[in-house]
This record gives structure tokens, sequence and C-alpha cells, in this order.
């Protein structure tokens, strides 16, 4: 067909001429005139919907104003911004009849002097959409029941489980320039120890190929989640729900929240680009413990910075980034440090130490490996616990606090001044990490891990009795007592 010029398009003008020039309907393409029957839109939203994820598409669409038998634009009567059902919305009608729901996006475009309306259908995310609690599919040009076709409901449901958040698109239709502006791509190249390339070409390649960027229409470019939330120079350059993502740090004066606030800062960069020194900025707020050395007085971090580190990253990468208005908080009060992430853990907090990682954000974790950001897979934790047990702090909590995981450090503490579930936390975690080590908790090593001196022994024993009375822990082998214990998991 003839291909329309215009002038300094925009991405709807440039995205119809494409969805035109290709002449013909597919899988998640629909053309109309000037039908409007809310009935056949709702079906064709739940069937594009589901192709698109099944076809691995972002998004679908539905084009009106164009003619039947010649593919060309025409224009439409079909105005779905005062159409209703009943004394509802269009829209808000079908948002309504839809699940799960979908953000659709019905446009007005003057392309080439006639008057189109473009819907804008974002690929289902976590379930197959139904219309009226029905789901439907596209075959072709149809729009049949998708639970009449086995097979594509299967593929369909394979697809929705390898979704990946990190893929979705962050901002669209940018040139190259406005890429490289929003772009940290410096510290991607020196983050990944590769060369940077001496031209716009070799950059774009890279980028492209770690999944920071992907071309669009036009030739312009898009960047997504995943390349806007490590590497954006400006979080706030996109939307208010990546920019929510950003690290929050608060100091208190006080042991809660109602005291003064004396520090707050607010990650402004990208993940990649910001941890080192936001991770820094805290280690400097922190309290020191100050002693005398051979020579001379000395302060170390009341709090090990490995911890806090890998603390960090954990929050980072296995917040769920599905849930809005929410990313990792880390909060310092003067007796301890709190670290939380928006999302339930995958795997219950007992089992962080020994059970394989599991994250939603698989493509996330691996770059931030790639990067040095965060430890190798399974050994973060150990690494916490290691550095806890060498500073002598009190056992670390997980929690699970409505939607989300909690993880708070300790200031240094006595064992007398330990209550009896902290005393029974530390027995368990001890015992864990020995385990995972090839070694086994004694009354001795656990007499060391809470300072407790050698001829006060029987207060260790009373911790191990206490623990196996909670089930955390379990003796080695019961007829060698002196076998020693390990966690009621081994």
């Amino acid at each position: 067909m003839t291909e329309i010029l215009l002038a300094n398009p925009t991405r709807d003008e440039v995205l119809i001429g494409e969805l035109l020039h290709h002449g013909n309907e597919s899988p998640t393409t629909e053309f109309k005139e000037n039908t409007n029957d809310p009935q056949m839109i709702g079906k064709l939203v739940s069937a594009l919907s589901n192709a698109a994820r099944l076809h691995d598409k972002d998004t679908a669409y539905v084009l009106w104003g164009v003619s039947d038998a010649t593919k060309q634009a025409v224009g439409t009567k079909f105005d779905p911004f005062t159409q209703k059902c009943g004394n509802e919305p269009l829209q808000f009608w079908l948002t309504k009849h839809l699940k799960p729901r979908l953000e659709i996006n019905f446009r007005r475009v003057d392309y080439a002097g006639c008057a189109l309306v473009l819907l804008e259908i974002p690929a289902t995310p976590a379930n197959p959409v139904e219309f009226e609690n029905t789901a439907y599919i596209r075959i072709d040009s149809a729009t049949p029941r998708l639970a009449d076709f086995p097979e594509h409901q299967s593929k369909l449901w394979q697809k929705i489980h390898s979704y990946q958040w990190e893929s979705e698109v962050a901002e669209q239709f940018l040139t190259g320039d406005d890429v490289l502006v929003r772009i940290d791509y410096p510290v991607y190249f020196e983050l990944t120890k590769q060369p940077l390339p001496d031209n716009r070409e070799g950059i774009f390649e890279k980028l492209a190929a770690d999944k920071l960027i992907e071309k669009d229409v036009g030739g312009h470019w898009n960047i997504t989640n995943l390349g806007a939330i490590l590497f954006a120079k400006r979080l706030d350059q996109f939307s208010a729900g990546l920019a929510r993502k950003a690290i929050r740090f608060v100091a208190y004066e006080g042991k809660n929240r109602a005291s003064k606030t004396t520090q707050r800062r607010d990650g402004a960069k990208g993940y990649a680009s910001g941890i080192a020194g936001f991770v820094d900025f805290i280690d400097g707020l922190l309290p020191k413990n100050e002693h005398i050395g051979a020579a001379f007085r000395e302060e170390t971090p009341l709090y090990p910075q490995i911890a806090i580190r890998e603390l960090v990253a954990n929050a980072i990468i296995h917040q769920d980034m599905s849930i809005t208005g929410a990313g990792p908080l880390i909060e310092m009060f003067s007796d301890r440090i709190e670290i939380t992430n928006p999302g339930q853990p995958l795997i219950s907090p007992e089992r962080f130490l020994d059970f394989p990682p599991r994250s939603r954000n698989a493509v996330l974790a691996s770059l931030m490996r790639r990067m040095n950001l965060c430890e190798e897979q399974g050994t973060g934790i150990d690494k916490v616990l290691f550095a806890v047990e060498l500073h002598q702090l009190p056992p670390p909590d997980f929690r699970i606090e409505n939607e989300s995981v909690r993880v708070i450090l300790y200031a240094p503490r006595q064992f007398a001044e330990m209550t009896q579930d902290e005393r029974v936390r530390a027995c368990y975690q001890h015992a864990a990490l020995k385990y995972v080590s090839g070694d086994r908790m004694k009354n001795s090593t656990l007499c060391e891990r809470l300072g407790i001196d050698s001829k006060n022994a029987a207060q260790a024993s009373k911790v191990i009795n206490q623990a196996l009375d909670a089930k955390l822990i379990k003796p080695a082998d019961i007829e060698h007592p002196r076998a020693g214990y390990v966690p009621f998991w081994a």
C-alpha cells in the first residue's frame, strides 16, 4: 500500500503507519472502521492481551478508522470518550468487566487528515485476561474462547510464568540522544568491566544485549524497567511508579519513629549507579565503637558494613516490583537498623540461610551479581550472620510484616541484656551457620558466640535446651551427645 510520510510524526503516528504498512491483521492487531459494540470490544481486549503475552509482545492494538476492504485509513465515527454502557463511560465499564484489570488506553489520533482511534492493550502480566469471566484468544483474526484451545492455553500459562518485570518498558519512543541523557552508560561499562565503545552503535548494541534498552518504532528506542531501575541518572525522569522504587533512608534520634528525624535521603539514581554511594553515606552516619590499640586510638563501625551492603542488595533484588508506591527502606534508630522491602518472601525466613535463593527479579539479580553489587547466589545471608557473630551483635531478626520483609540489625548488647527470644534465635542461627560450614554447634562454640565465659557454660546449656524445646535445633547424633547440634532442617 502507499506509505504516508508525515513531518515530525508522533509515536502514535509512526506506530499507525507501521501497522497499516503491514496491511493485514495479526494475532496482536485488529482493524475496525466504525464498529462500537462494547461486548465485541471487551472480548477483543481479552483475546489481544492474552495473544500479546503468547507471542512475546508487550502490547496489542485495535485501530478504528481503517477500511476493511482496502486497509487504508478512512476515519471513524467511533468515539470511546462519549460512548456509555448504561450510565457508565465505556472505558470504565470495560475495565470493570476485565479480570485481572488492565490499564487499557484509548487515544484519538489525527493521521494524514483522518480521525482515527487507537486502543493500546498491555500483555497480561499475571493470569489469562477474562472478559465477563471468560478468557478469549486470537486465532488468526477470530476471537474464540481460550478454553476451547487447550494447547494455546497451556502455552499461555508457560509464558505467564516466565514473565519478567524487568523487560517491561519504562520509557518509550526516545531518540538515541534521549537514551544517553537518561542512562548512566559509562557506569554500566565500568561495572560490567567492558571497554567503552568508541561509537554510538557499539554502545547501543551492548545496552540492548543486556536488555537495558530495546528498539521501538520509527528508529527510536525504549528504555526497559531493568535499564531504568539500575542505571537511571535520575529516577524521577521516569514514571512515578519507578521513581518510588528508589532506596530511601531515614535516621531517627531515638528508638521509635515518633522521635526526631535527624537525616533523610531518597535515592535519585538507579540502583547500580547509586548503591555504592548510598551505602557509604549510611556508613558515614553510623556510630562507631572506639578502642585503644597498641599505639593509637581506633574506631570501628557499630554495624559491619558487609552486613548492611548484603541486606540492602537483598532488599533490592527480592522486592515485589508489582507493589507500587514502595521500594527498599533503610531506617536507623539509636539501638538498631531496619531494612525493609515490599513483598512476601518466596521462602520462609527460617530457611534464608540454607535454601537456594529464589528471586522474583532473576534478570536484575543476575546482572547485579555480574557487577559484584551483591554476593554469589546463596552466600549473602551467610556473610551477614558471620559478620554479626564476629562483632558479637545480637542476632538479626527476619520478619514478615504485612506485605513486606523486614530485617533488623541490633546494636551491641551483652548476653545478660538479651531477651530469651534473642538468645534462642542466636542459638538457632549459630547452629545453622555452623552446619552450612560443615561443622556442628557445641556448648563451647555457643559460649564464644554469645560472649559467655567458659566458667558459666551452664548459661549456654540453658539456651540450647530452650532452642531444643522450640524445635529449632536437634542433636547431631542422639547416641553421642557430644557430637553437637544441628538446625531442625538438617
